[in-house]
C-alpha cells in the first residue's frame, strides 16, 4: 500500500501498488539499456572523402626516363611537378606528407548502435520503475526527507498550468530542498564550453501522468524537472546516466495504467 496526496500535500487515501514495483532491480541491465539508447542517438561523423586529395601531385614510377624518380634520393610518393620553385617536388596526398590525407579517418558508415534483446530492454524498464520505490537508491541521488516511496498524487494535479502553483505543490510535498539542489548549475570542464554546452544541469524530479498537456507548461521553467506521459516512459528518463533511483512523482491515473502490465 502507498499513500495518495492531494495538491495541498495532505494524505487522502491508500492504494495498492502494481506488481511492477516489486520487480528485481538489475542495475547492470539498466545500464546496458541506457548505453544502447545513447548509441542510437549518436550522430555519425566523418571526414570529407576528398580531404588531402585536392592537388595536382602525382607519382612518376618509371625506373628510367626523363621524369624518373629513381636515384634522386627521395621517397617515390606523389609529388607536385612544376609550378613555383618552393612547390617543386613537394610531397602531397600521402598520410606522412604535409597537407596529406589521413590514413584511417573516421567514416560515416561506422555503426555505433549497441543492440539489446527485447526481453532485456523490458526487464530494464521494469527494474527502473521498481527503483523509484526504493528509498535507499533514491536518497543517494536526491535530497529528500524520510518519506514513503513512490510519491503518488491525485489526478487534480494534472490540471495545474501555472508555475507558481506547481512550485507550491512540490514544497507541500517536502521537496523544497530538492528544488534548491537542482537549481545550482555547474560550468562544464573541457572544450564542451566552446560547443554550446557550457553548463551542466542537475536532474531532479520526474513527473509521470496520464495527460501531460498542462503539466509541461507548468514545469518547463523549473530547473531539472521532466514531465512524461505514462505511455512514453523509458529507461533514459527513469535512470539518467544509467543509474537507477530517480525521484518520481506519479499521478493516481498513471499508477492505474501500470496495472495493465502486471
Amino acid at each position: 500500500m502507498v499513500a495518495v496526496y492531494d495538491i495541498k500535500g495532505t494524505k487522502i487515501k491508500d492504494i495498492q501498488l502494481p506488481k511492477i514495483f516489486y520487480s528485481e532491480i538489475r542495475e547492470d541491465i539498466i545500464n546496458r539499456a541506457f548505453l544502447s539508447y545513447l548509441s542510437k542517438i549518436r550522430q555519425p561523423y566523418g571526414t570529407d572523402i576528398l580531404a588531402g586529395l585536392r592537388t595536382s601531385a602525382h607519382y612518376h614510377g618509371r625506373g628510367r626516363g626523363y621524369y624518373s624518380m629513381k636515384n634522386r634520393e627521395m621517397a617515390r610518393i606523389q609529388r607536385i611537378h612544376g609550378g613555383n620553385p618552393g612547390q617543386e617536388l613537394r610531397a602531397k596526398v600521402a598520410p606522412q606528407a604535409r597537407s596529406g590525407r589521413r590514413a584511417h579517418p573516421p567514416k560515416v558508415e561506422k555503426k555505433f548502435e549497441l543492440k539489446i534483446n527485447k526481453k532485456e530492454k523490458k526487464l530494464a524498464l521494469l527494474s527502473s520503475i521498481a527503483a523509484t520505490a526504493n528509498y535507499e537508491l533514491v536518497s543517494k541521488r536526491h535530497k529528500i526527507p524520510k518519506i514513503d516511496l513512490p510519491l503518488v498524487i491525485s489526478d487534480d494535479f494534472e490540471n495545474i498550468s501555472k508555475t507558481k502553483d506547481a512550485k507550491n505543490i512540490l514544497i507541500s510535498l517536502n521537496l523544497k530542498d530538492e528544488l534548491k539542489r537542482a537549481k545550482n548549475k555547474k560550468i562544464r570542464a573541457g572544450k564542451g564550453k566552446m560547443r554550446g554546452r557550457k553548463y551542466k544541469q542537475k536532474r531532479s524530479l520526474l513527473i509521470i501522468s496520464k495527460n501531460d498537456k498542462n503539466l509541461k507548461k507548468a514545469f518547463e521553467n523549473i530547473p531539472g524537472i521532466d514531465v512524461c506521459k505514462v505511455s512514453n516512459i523509458s529507461v533514459n528518463l527513469l535512470a539518467p546516466g544509467g543509474k537507477p533511483g530517480r525521484l518520481t512523482l506519479w499521478t493516481e491515473s498513471a499508477i492505474k495504467e501500470l496495472e495493465k502490465y502486471g
